[in-house]
């Protein structure tokens, strides 16, 4: 293999590298194809059953993407200097391309300012609104700041604020291409696909990609556009724009600039550190070449192949860096020792020579990395296993490249001048050994006493956070979120659908009478639909029989004789969906709750809280359909018979734990109110966001496991002793552990961001490992002597670890500079967890080789 190499790559460097400079050249065309993903439905759980279920109920209920944008003027909120621009402003988001409606206060029906009668709201009349001259705007504000429907939803209770909410066009063509594409997936997954269908399904995987990169691109465009319009009208109120859609550009955009900004930032600062650590320009070139190479023919061959990058896949950049950057140092070590052994040698045996001392652990290092990452492609979660992918192609790309573009520059750039160290000379990594030698009992007394503080943080870790904790206090994203929260009724949806108990039986009081002759059920003193509750005087005695004449007219209009009210139109249907909306609204995370119970509560208002069935029957028949559309449809599905309670949670709340705030919801309705099971349904994006917080531990923490088994498996086939796999790989999971326990010791908990630090861990600490032990295994072959060779290995091989990790450490702390937090987090716990395995590399390792001997007796052999 090494005489292949040879012939085919060293003996030709200019050739090699002229190959090389085409490749790098022809992907680099490829990277204005570069798209970044954030969309919802990319950080979902794949295969999630939930998933499936919000989709069904998004479809029925033909819910919009929106845009709000908070409008807090600095005098009164219906003044006319409030109002007049707030108009204004809407009229120009109308004209935008991609809305399809704006509503303000202007665009609302009034219904309490004066109150109206539910003949009036049953007329095809229009309802009084802001337009007209005549409103009294001072009873208008107080409707608007205790009205059922609009208080914490079009304004908030002290009226001080008020939301314009912009409806962006619902994409039938991505809801098609969605429907299509999961229908020939959940085919595939129930039994094969035919020829056709595998062809179709392919087909529309395209179509959906390309569609939804055009769609984002609008998206984010319009965004802009939304954004420019609020900045101009920033004189005469408070703005804030706010949304799913603007959390997704801005979330794009702070990907694309940490890509660009840090990325340089990085490269940067280990240009920096490579001529304090080396002294020679050929040692800084050639790294960052390499590294820029490995870099540019990834991002390449994301752009060629579509395969998108999202918030989490994006930081395999940085971490292609780090791999790329340690086999390049470790080459050049051990270059520049070969070289001050033998300073008058031949360049090309010199060369030759450190390519066949570097290639054995440099592959394993390699495979083993690329376990540890392959633990993500199980997850579930699309980012995570695109991270996973990515990383896994990276690395195979770094060792080609590197083991090509490191030694032909070496042979092109020779250099005659010899090197100082021959591993004598004092180091840092030299006083680390003398640690070793002269503390190792309280070096294993110091990694029990971690180890227990591991556990105790790993037992504190949680996979609950808030999605705003991802933004710094000063962006737009978090200032928003937080006023919505406050003021505003809350961010994050939650829809609770529920079933009426057997849409087969007839609602109370109707039941039908029995064949003739049989004696008709009684029926009750209460029933609304009993014949005497049509009489004129039961009317008379109310006073507003008045306002039904015309609206009883319709259910005996021709054609309509047939019409069942619902069994939520019923008094029984809406004491119980009153019972629920009551008690979801008690509880401390939630905001607004809007459902059918809020427009029983209007009725209520206008006729008092006497009313029975015929009412509620006339609401469901009788409404105009605009009302209808704004009250009824969001809230109840006439086809499938269903009830539709729309919460919304306080993403702020630092008490919010949403498994078990689900978990105690549940259980509320089932135990307490005597709900069926099959009869209620959780779904939104609160949902769908705790099953992905909750598929963490199963499907990461606990695939550790598998993947320390897999390593101990490779070190078992490298090192041929199992002693010495087991010890080489304590480390490994000690400086995994102790991240982990970390976070759960400060608080950082494990989402889908910080989850991928464990595989980061254990693919850096098993590279440290395996160099470590597999020069130690050729020193102490030297003079079998276990203190003697750990110093020769701290002294060699520990350079190039102790100048990877510094410079990795100093280039990721550029991280921190990042408005968004989870690249903030990325870079601390990377540092973290270089300094982890390295201290773990040349103190904990040498120590437990020194204690437990596991190469045999020192001494030579007979």
């Amino acid at each position: 293999m090494l005489a292949l190499y040879q012939r085919l790559v060293l003996k030709a460097p200019w050739f090699s590298l002229f190959l090389v400079t085409l490749l790098v050249a022809g992907f680099a065309t490829q990277l204005d194809k570069i798209k970044l993903d954030a969309s919802a439905d990319s950080l979902m759980l794949q295969g999630d059953p939930a998933l499936d279920y919000y989709r069904e109920v998004s479809s029925r209920y033909a819910s919009e993407d929106f845009l709000l944008i908070t409008w807090q003027p600095p005098g009164g909120l219906l003044d006319d200097a409030s109002l007049q621009p707030l108009q204004a402003m809407a009229d120009e988001l109308r004209a935008l391309p991609g809305v399809s409606s704006v509503v303000t206060v202007w665009d609302v029906p009034l219904l309490e300012s004066p109150p109206v009668s539910l003949s009036d709201i049953t007329s095809p009349e229009p309802l009084p609104s802001l337009t007209q001259a005549e409103i009294d705007r001072e009873l208008a504000l107080q409707e608007f700041t205790s009205s059922p429907i609009y208080a914490d939803l079009l304004a908030s209770r002290d009226g001080t604020l008020t939301a314009v909410q912009i409806n962006l066009q619902r994409d039938e063509v991505y809801f098609d291409l969605l429907s299509k594409r999961e229908a020939l997936r959940i085919k595939r997954k129930q039994s094969r696909l035919d020829a056709d269908e595998a062809a179709e399904l392919q087909r529309v995987e395209s179509a959906f990609k390309a569609h939804t990169a055009i769609a984002l691109e609008q998206q984010s465009k319009l965004v802009q556009s939304v954004r420019e319009i609020a900045a101009s009208y920033g004189d005469h109120a408070r703005l804030f724009v706010g949304g799913v859609p603007m959390i997704a550009a801005d979330m794009v955009s702070f990907v694309r600039s940490d890509l660009v900004t840090f990325g340089s930032a990085i490269l940067g600062v280990m240009l920096v550190v490579l001529a304090i650590i080396f002294r020679r320009v050929r040692w800084v070139v050639i790294p960052l070449v390499t590294c820029s190479a490995t870099v540019t023919v990834m991002l390449g061959l994301l752009g060629a192949l579509d395969w998108r990058m999202t918030v989490i896949s994006s930081n395999f950049v940085a971490v292609l860096l780090i791999i790329t950057l340690a086999i390049c140092i470790h080459l050049i070590v051990r270059y520049r020792e070969l070289h001050a052994l033998q300073p008058e040698g031949d360049l090309y045996p010199r060369v030759v020579e450190t390519v066949r001392l570097m290639a054995v652990p440099c592959f394993y290092t390699g495979i083993t990395t690329i376990v540890a990452f392959m633990s993500l492609v199980v997850s579930g979660i699309q980012p995570v296993i695109d991270f996973g992918w990515m990383m896994t192609v990276g690395i195979g790309v770094a060792l080609l490249l590197s083991f090509v573009i490191v030694p032909c520059l070496m042979l092109v750039w020779p250099d005659r001048r010899s090197h100082r160290h021959r591993g004598a000379d004092p180091t840092l990594t030299a006083w680390f050994a003398k640690v070793t030698d002269l503390h190792g009992t309280a070096i294993i007394v110091v990694t029990l006493c971690i180890a227990a503080l591991t556990v105790l943080g790993i037992s504190r870790l949680q996979v609950e956070n808030r999605f705003i904790d991802y933004f710094h206090h000063s962006t737009e994203i978090y200032q928003g979120m937080e006023l919505l929260d406050s003021k505003l009724g809350g961010t994050i949806p939650l829809d609770i659908i529920i079933s009426p108990p057997d849409q087969d039986a007839p609602l109370p009081g109707l039941e039908p009478l029995g064949p003739p002759g049989q004696t008709a059920s009684p029926v009750a003193e209460d029933d609304p639909f009993a014949e005497d509750a049509f009489s004129d005087d039961e009317f008379a005695d109310d006073g507003w029989g008045e306002e039904f004449d015309g609206g009883f007219d319709d259910f005996d209009a021709a054609g309509e004789a047939d019409f069942q009210p619902s069994y939520w139109f019923s008094l029984e249907g809406m004491r119980e969906l009153d019972k629920v909306h009551a008690y979801v609204d008690s509880l401390p995370e939630t905001g607004k709750v809007l459902s059918l119970s809020t427009v029983f509560a209007v009725v209520k208002n206008l006729l008092g809280e006497d009313i029975g069935s015929v009412e509620l029957a006339l609401v469901q028949k009788s409404l105009p359909e605009d009302i209808s559309g704004m009250m009824v449809d969001p809230y109840f599905s006439a086809q499938n018979q269903e009830a539709r309670i729309n919460v919304r949670v306080k993403e702020t709340s630092r008490d919010l734990r949403r498994d078990q705030f689900l978990q105690d919801l549940r259980r509320h309705l089932v135990d307490d109110m005597g709900f069926a099971e099959d009869r209620v349904n959780f779904t939104g994006m609160l949902v769908l966001y705790n099953n992905v917080l909750q598929s963490l531990f199963r499907s990461q923490i606990l695939t550790l496991g598998a993947v320390f088994v897999a390593i101990l498996v490779m070190f078992l086939i490298l090192f041929r002793s199992l002693p010495l796999a087991f010890i080489a790989l304590a480390p490994n999971i000690l400086a995994a552990s102790m991240v982990l326990g970390i976070m759960g010791l400060i608080g950082i908990p494990l989402d889908i961001m910080t989850i991928t630090i464990a595989a980061i861990v254990v693919g850096i600490g098993v590279d440290d490992c395996i160099h470590y032990v597999h020069r130690y295994l050729r020193e102490f072959e030297r003079d079998r002597d276990y203190r003697a060779a750990m110093h020769r290995c701290h002294s060699s091989i520990g350079r190039a670890m102790y100048y990877t990790t510094l410079t990795i450490v100093i280039g990721f702390s550029m991280l921190t500079l990042s408005n968004f937090n989870p690249s903030i987090y990325f870079g601390l716990l990377t540092v973290l967890a270089m300094i982890a395995a390295v201290l773990g590399a040349l103190l904990l390792l040498p120590q437990l080789i020194i204690l437990f001997k596991p190469l045999g007796p020192e001494g030579r052999e007979d």
